[in-house]
């Protein structure tokens, strides 16, 4: 083992030896030879500097994790499920707010949601539904939409939470492969529904929630709002589903406008929320600004899942709105904030405003934030604790940034190795280029070292909350999320597709999104099903999709380069057809023409050297193109156009 290796395993087995003592009570006899032993073994002076700066936070980073464990063997023993954890909580404070609607001031307390969801429940059993059936909702943020999904787990019914970009064949395809009964939408989304109402299956039952008009929304719709009025609201018998059951789906973004369900269970909602609540010290009585959508586990799950489950109150906002952001978060007396990377750069390009010092916030939530402006956002916004984090709804290895520092000081923190029985996560060697695991004579799996990229995997145990992988739907796409043989021989674990370089003090920092996704506008792009769809839709040709970087914009953005001579190809009726195929944020921004694309010996495309020469006319001689947001369609990329992008004159 490398001398960086092994400064770390020495200060990782010190931080768990004093763990051990501290905690589990063993006699310092046994820490003291331990410590002596690892002293001459592993470097010295070297060893206790490392050893002094990750002894706190490996303590703590172990009590948050052994605290959670504990925690979820309760509730899994209980079978105890999200609405019977929010009765607990509704039981505490029944009075107190829990839900504030930005859009029209509305609040609503823990009693009034309880009450909600459980007309919600009564009424949907008295429609016919029940345990196991799958209802979609699709509807913009505000307050109902917890209470709705809310009460469809008190049936034990399964919420397909769409998508709210999502149009045409797209929203038809998460109706159908969900099998949803029915569909609750907002009438905000009434023109999207009506769009695709013909080619719906007659038996699926259409309900529109907010303002009626019933020449809006397609014939045979009901208005479900006083329905639910009229609902008793007394709790409906308790569903037989336990912990490790089906709670609702969360769609994957970045699809080809096939978007996947990833199955979110009752522990996985949970233990979501506890990791962050524990990690980052919050308190019961924070009020969080919630002003991501709620389709996704970042609202739905981290914001929302504080209220339910904490008895914290969030305010939600319809959509985020750089301009009353602080207006927003001084009315309610926020204390924490929850943001995307993209959120951060929008509120720093804000001129400067009064009210940006006058709040009360004490902590920014979220992940995606770049080293690059981390210190701008804090100290101009005078937030003392960013509380960043890492976990995509499917995946089963979260990481956190306990320390709150900015990195390279500080990172996400990789949980050290005698942990790896609670919640066993690695670092292990790739080939960038492939991203083909790189594996050992015995066939299994090598762990990176320090400075070393490499993919993050979780083990999979199925029985065990903590490290169990639910997947999606669709059986064909966990396939390509779970590889055999990582840690030991016969395991399977989770593959995130992020690569990641560990440094010697435990500390994980992104290389770089690696060639299957990407994220743009605030959504995660998978770049070979994006791949697919192009392809198809250009008469089967080679298509290599990959993100590429643009001046003073967050994450990457969408670029396609394509095997085919671009005088072939209409590109006004190739712009309608994306227009129709995919969501905005995951259509490419560019497109590159070319005589062929290369490929690796397993005829997977080589997307290293593209990504690196990106847009850039210096570099690359072949035919480039740009999506003209004005215009809806591609135009050449000429230098003028190039130097309003680089300038961020150009929106895109």
């Amino acid at each position: 083992m490398e001398e960086g290796a092994t400064m770390l395993l020495g200060a990782s087995l010190v931080g768990m030896l004093l763990f051990s003592k501290l905690v589990l009570k063993l006699p310092w006899t046994h820490v003291g030879f331990s410590l002596l032993f690892l002293y001459l073994g592993s470097g010295g002076w070297r060893f206790i500097r490392i050893f002094i700066k990750t002894i706190r936070r490996d303590i703590f980073g172990g009590i948050v994790l052994l605290k959670v464990k504990a925690k979820v063997r309760r509730h899994l023993r209980e079978r105890h499920t999200v609405p019977i954890l929010f009765a607990s909580t509704v039981q505490r404070h029944p009075d107190k707010t829990a839900l504030i609607f930005e859009g029209t001031d509305t609040h609503w307390t823990f009693r009034q949601l309880d009450d909600y969801s459980s007309r919600v429940a009564n009424f949907l059993q008295a429609r016919g539904l029940a345990s196991g059936d799958v209802v979609a909702l699709f509807m913009e943020n505000r307050n109902e939409f917890v209470g709705l999904w809310l009460g469809m787990a008190k049936l034990g019914v399964e919420a397909a939470l769409i998508n709210t970009n999502l149009r045409r064949d797209a929203l038809h395809h998460c109706l159908t492969s969900s099998q949803a009964r029915a569909l609750i939408f907002g009438s905000e989304m009434a023109p999207a529904v009506w769009e695709i109402h013909t080619s719906l299956d007659p038996l699926l039952s259409l309900f529109c929630s907010g303002p009626w008009e019933p020449s809006a929304v397609p014939a045979g719709t009901e208005h479900l709002d006083p329905l639910l009025e009229e609902a008793p609201k007394h709790l409906p018998s308790r569903p037989n589903k336990g912990f490790l059951d089906k709670l609702f789906y969360i769609y994957t973004s970045g699809t080809t406008g096939l978007p996947k369900a990833a199955i979110v269970v009752h522990s996985r909602y949970y233990r979501m929320v506890a990791l962050v609540y524990y990690g980052f010290r919050m308190q019961p009585d924070d009020i969080v600004y919630d002003c991501l959508p709620l389709y996704h586990s970042a609202g739905n799950i981290v914001g929302i899942g504080q209220c339910l489950l904490h008895g914290m109150t969030v305010v939600i906002r319809k959509k985020f709105s750089a301009s009353r952001f602080w207006d927003d978060c001084i009315k309610y007396n926020c204390t924490i904030v929850q943001y995307i990377g993209e959120l951060c750069r929008y509120l720093l390009n804000q001129p400067p405003r009064e009210a940006e010092n006058r709040h009360r916030v004490r902590m920014a939530l979220g992940n995606g934030l770049r080293q690059s402006i981390w210190t701008d956002f804090s100290s101009r916004f005078h937030i003392p604790q960013v509380a960043e984090f890492y976990g995509a709804t499917e995946c089963n290895c979260s990481l956190g940034n306990f320390d709150g520092q900015v990195p390279p000081s500080g990172g996400l923190w990789l949980q050290q190795p005698l942990l790896s029985s609670v919640y066993p996560i690695r670092l292990v060697r790739v080939n960038e280029n492939t991203m083909e695991l790189i594996r050992g004579p015995d066939g299994v799996c090598l762990p990176c070292k320090p400075g070393e990229p490499g993919q993050l995997v979780g083990t999979i145990i199925q029985k065990d909350p903590l490290r169990r992988f639910d997947g999606y739907l669709n059986q064909g796409a966990n396939n390509k999320k779970i590889a055999k043989d990582v840690f030991r021989k016969g395991d399977q674990a989770y593959l995130t597709g992020d690569v990641l370089v560990m440094d010697e003090l435990g500390y994980l920092y992104f290389r770089d999104r690696t060639g299957d996704t990407f994220r743009w506008k605030g959504e995660n792009v998978s770049t070979t099903e994006v791949e697919g769809t192009l392809s198809r839709l250009l008469d089967m040709a080679d298509v290599a999709v990959y993100g590429v970087e643009v001046p003073g914009t967050e994450g990457r953005a969408g670029m396609a380069a394509v095997a085919k001579p671009f005088g072939s190809c209409d590109l006004e009726h190739f712009a309608r057809l994306l227009d129709k195929e995919l969501p905005l944020y995951a259509r490419p921004i560019f497109l590159r023409f070319l005589p062929e694309l290369h490929k690796t010996g397993t005829f997977k495309l080589q997307k290293m050297e593209l990504r690196k020469e990106g847009f850039d006319l210096k570099v690359v001689k072949d035919p480039l193109f740009y999506l003209d947001a004005r215009k809806g369609r591609y135009v050449p990329l000429d230098q003028e156009a190039y130097t309003r992008i680089q300038a961020g004159e150009e929106k895109l």
